[in-house]
This record gives C-alpha cells, sequence and structure tokens, in this order.
C-alpha cells in the first residue's frame, strides 16, 4: 500500500514476456513469486510481447509491447516500412501512457542488455530505451533486475542500451561479466550488484535425487544462427551446429542411450525435427515442454544433460544434473564457472562430435561428485537471490512495511 492513501502499489512487468522464450517466461514467474510473496497487495500488469499468452499463463492484465503487429517480420513492402515506422513513432506515446499509470516497473532477467543473437537496433533495445526515459520522465521507478549484458559492436545499439541503462533507477545483473561490460560501454556501475539469474528462484521437483533407473540424456538444442556480428556467416554457422549436434546425438543412440531432446524457443522446433529425421531411433525423443517448470522435471529426471541456449542450462543446473553446455556466449561460461562445472564447455560454433563424446563420458564418470557440487552451489545461489529481493524491495517499495525475507514470505504463503 502507498503510504497514507490506502492505495495499492502499481507494479508493471515488461519485456518479450509470452513470446515463445520459456527462458524470459521462468524469469517473469520468477519476479511474480516474490510480488505475491512480499507484495500480495500490489496491483500487477505487463507490456509485452505475448500479452494473451501472459494473461492465459499469469492471469495478470497485459497489454502489447507494440502497436504494429508485424514488428518482428523483415519489411520489405512499401507498406509493412511504413507501419514500422509509424508503430515506432505511435509506440512513444503507447509506452509513455503505461508507464506513467505505475509507481514501479521491473524487467525481470532476461539478455536485455546484450546483442548475442541477432538484434536490430530498433527492435527491442528502442523499446526499453522508451521504458527507461519515460520512466525518468514520469517519476515511474524502472528497476532492471538480474539481466544479461554483453559488450555490443553496432553504434547505434550500444547507444540505446547504454542510456536505457543509466536512465533505470535500479539495476543489478546475473554475472560479473554482464556487469564489466556495461561498465565498459560507460554506465557507472559502482552501485550495481551482481546476483543469479532470476531462474535459480523458482522450485524444482525432484532436483538433486539422481534418478533410479538412470533417466535419459537430456540435449537441449537451439535455433542457433551465431550472434549478432555474424550475420554473414548465419546459414553456414547454423549447419556447422546442426550436423555436429546431430552426430553426437546418433553416436549416443547407437551407443545404446535413450535421448530426450529439449527446446528453449518455439524457433528451436525446427533443429528437432532435422535431428529426429537424421537419427531413425526409437531410442531418440523430444519433450513438448510450455514452461520451464516443464523443462526443469525434464532434466531434474536426466542421467545428464548437454545443452545450448541459456535457460536450458539454468534448468539442468538448478535440478542439479550434471551439465554440459554447448557454449554460444560468454555469459554461458560464467553460468557454468559459477556452478563449478566451468571446464564442461563445448562451442557452439565448431560442434566436433567425437571431441564433445569424450568431454560428455567425462563429465559422467564424476557425475557424483558433480552432484554434490550443484546441491552446494544451488543453496548458495537461493541465499544471494533472498538478498537481492528483500534489496529490491528496499530500493523499490520503501515505504513498505518489510519484516520478512523472501524466502520467509514464501515459506509462509498459502
Amino acid at each position: 500500500m502507498k503510504p497514507g492513501t490506502g492505495t495499492p502499489v502499481r507494479v508493471g512487468v515488461f519485456g518479450l514476456l509470452g513470446s515463445g522464450n520459456l527462458g524470459n517466461d521462468g524469469s517473469l514467474e520468477a519476479v511474480l513469486g516474490y510480488l505475491r510473496a512480499e507484495h500480495p497487495d500490489a496491483v500487477v500488469d505487463a507490456l509485452c510481447g505475448g500479452p494473451e499468452t501472459v494473461t492465459a499463463r499469469y492471469g495478470i492484465p497485459a497489454t502489447r509491447l507494440h502497436w504494429y503487429r508485424g514488428e518482428y517480420r523483415t519489411a520489405s513492402r512499401a507498406g509493412a516500412i511504413a507501419g514500422k515506422g509509424l508503430g515506432k513513432l505511435v509506440d512513444v506515446f503507447r509506452t509513455a501512457a503505461w508507464v506513467r499509470r505505475h509507481d514501479v516497473v521491473i524487467v525481470p532477467g532476461m539478455g536485455v542488455l546484450e546483442a548475442t543473437l541477432p538484434l536490430r537496433p530498433w527492435g527491442f533495445p528502442y523499446s526499453l530505451f522508451l521504458l527507461c526515459a519515460t520512466g525518468r520522465l514520469t517519476g515511474t521507478r524502472v528497476a532492471l533486475v538480474s539481466v544479461g549484458a554483453a559488450a555490443i559492436g553496432r553504434r547505434s545499439t550500444r547507444t540505446l542500451v547504454r542510456w536505457s541503462a543509466r536512465l533505470a533507477a535500479y539495476r543489478s545483473y546475473r554475472d560479473d561479466l554482464s556487469r564489466d561490460a556495461m561498465r565498459a560501454m560507460g554506465v557507472d556501475t559502482a552501485r550495481d550488484e551482481v546476483y543469479p539469474d532470476l531462474a535459480f528462484a523458482l522450485p524444482v521437483p525432484g532436483a538433486g535425487v539422481p534418478p533410479d533407473p538412470p533417466g535419459p540424456v537430456c540435449v537441449g538444442v537451439m535455433a542457433f544462427h551465431g550472434g549478432n556480428d555474424d550475420r554473414a556467416r548465419a546459414e553456414e554457422i547454423h549447419r556447422r551446429y546442426l550436423d555436429g549436434t546431430t552426430r553426437f546425438v546418433r553416436a549416443l543412440a547407437e551407443d545404446g542411450r535413450q535421448v530426450r531432446l529439449l527446446t528453449g524457443d518455439e524457433a528451436d522446433a525446427t533443429v528437432v525435427a532435422a535431428i529426429l529425421e537424421a537419427v531413425d531411433s526409437p531410442l531418440v525423443t523430444a519433450a513438448e515442454a510450455a514452461s520451464l517448470a516443464d523443462l526443469m522435471k525434464e532434466t531434474a529426471a536426466a542421467a545428464t544433460v548437454v545443452a545450448t541456449r541459456y535457460h536450458n542450462l539454468i534448468c539442468a543446473l538448478k535440478a542439479g544434473t550434471p551439465t554440459l553446455a554447448l557454449s554460444y556466449a560468454a555469459k554461458s561460461e560464467a553460468l557454468m564457472a559459477r556452478m563449478g562445472l566451468g571446464v564442461y564447455c563445448h562451442p557452439a560454433r565448431e560442434v566436433d562430435a567425437d571431441r564433445l563424446l569424450e568431454q560428455f563420458r567425462a563429465l559422467e564418470r564424476r557425475s557424483a561428485e558433480l552432484r554434490r557440487t550443484l546441491t552446494e552451489r544451488n543453496e548458495l545461489a537461493a541465499r544471494q537471490l533472498d538478498h537481492q529481493f528483500t534489496a529490491l524491495t528496499k530500493t523499490l517499495f520503501p515505504a513498505t512495511d518489510h519484516t520478512h525475507t523472501h524466502a520467509q514470505a514464501l515459506r509462509e504463503a498459502p
């Protein structure tokens, strides 16, 4: 409640949420859990990519992020180009009107300050800048919570990202690399903290318990075409990634291992289909995960996980399952190092199936030891996120009577 008014605090959540990326939605779920536990009277709604999905899944009102519905389709005709241009102008007023209705806006996790995947400056970076700029102008506090960041080469994108961060009222990062990248881009990070990814706040059924009998090998795949600076080689990178991953899956099946293919975004379905067609074996199946919780169930039941997408890795590590990363960015390597598995990384741009099999077998030989390591690292991550939520309350809700930690609030919630 706002002090002296008896009216609830109005909280907005912002991002590419409900758009088919399970990691983004998992970050939203973690923040909603925090708000419902510590600020149950808060009125929450979203400005997001998939408002229908967010409302149906999480029960909060949601507004479409972009006025122009074809925002993420390539505009080649005059009408589409004009629509996109008009949409950018309309979104200035739509975003400002939405922001000013709130006391606080939270951007929950996600790699909103990076361009490790193909990204146009006038897409999400522009939307984030509008959010942070109008927040500063209207007095609405904007918080970037456990977000990812990376050095950005393209000047226009870098400028938008830098000013978005500068204008935010609160910033925290999901790894040291992110904070260092923002400092290198000219943002004063002296008061910014580093905490684990928000998905580590989510519960996992059966986490850390080895399946009996041993479960399948989960292989998390990705529609990987390189990063923002790899557009000229995108198809070559994708073919090399798909070929190496397919050969690895085929080798596991020939060894009699059950393989469960995982995705993390709707775009990954084409990679699953290609592998299933190339590896004609009843031992290779595909999971139909609709949420990060579904992915965590799959990885918790696995003997071992090999994954590409960042939040596939988080699901496996959070579940306490020995994991090998097909790393496409420094953030994956930083995550693996934080969880004590830094040596188990393989480059996604140069997948060598034979070398990957060697690393996989070495990982399995240390399975029991690594499960104990992950249990310890997950306990530490939980404590760190509890501290993050406490700090968030003090910063964004200073007038709130805050007498419980986040963990206590969750334990006491019905």
